[in-house]
């Protein structure tokens, strides 16, 4: 059963907090503060991740791919049909195609990303008519907070 949407709103906010919980995990490896969760169709959280490419030295350990191995290490499925990805930006092209094939269904993001976003900024690979699965995406959540995050770290590490 579909939510109003006053009451959808509410939940992507407070799922929204959770990923920006992650997001502040990254502060002391200097990532990008980008955080993700999974969250199935109960509303439980079943993965969570947040940016770890310089923690780790590795070009692949984006907020959204950890989330979602998290999420698939969990349930024991690669397919996370049932399931809602929340994350703080936009992702990328490689986050994009990564949520497509973990057959994630709705994604929810905060700031949208014009530089490289790619679920319907620069490119909208989750709603490619070509690909054999679709997304549902809610832009803006809570962006102001994720835009902010961002910024401020930016700022911060021009200095």
């Amino acid at each position: 059963m579909a939510l109003p949407p006053t009451a959808r709103s509410i939940q992507h906010e407070r799922w929204m907090g959770l990923a920006l919980l992650e997001a502040q995990h990254t502060a002391a490896s200097g990532d990008v503060p980008i955080g993700a969760v999974v969250v199935n169709s109960r509303g439980d959280v079943v993965g969570r991740g947040y940016n770890r490419r310089e923690a780790c030295g590795d070009p692949i350990a984006h907020a959204e791919v950890l989330a979602l191995r998290d999420a698939a290490a969990r349930t024991g499925s690669w397919r996370l049909d049932d399931c809602t990805l929340v994350v703080t930006l936009e992702p990328c092209a490689m986050c994009a195609g990564a949520i497509v094939l973990s057959r994630v269904p709705r994604l929810v993001l905060g700031a949208w990303d014009p530089k490289a976003g790619a679920c319907g900024s620069v490119f909208d690979v989750v709603r490619e008519p070509r690909l054999n699965h679709w997304v549902q995406v809610t832009g803006g959540v809570r962006e102001a907070e994720c835009a902010a995050l961002l910024r401020e770290f930016f700022e911060a590490h021009r200095k």
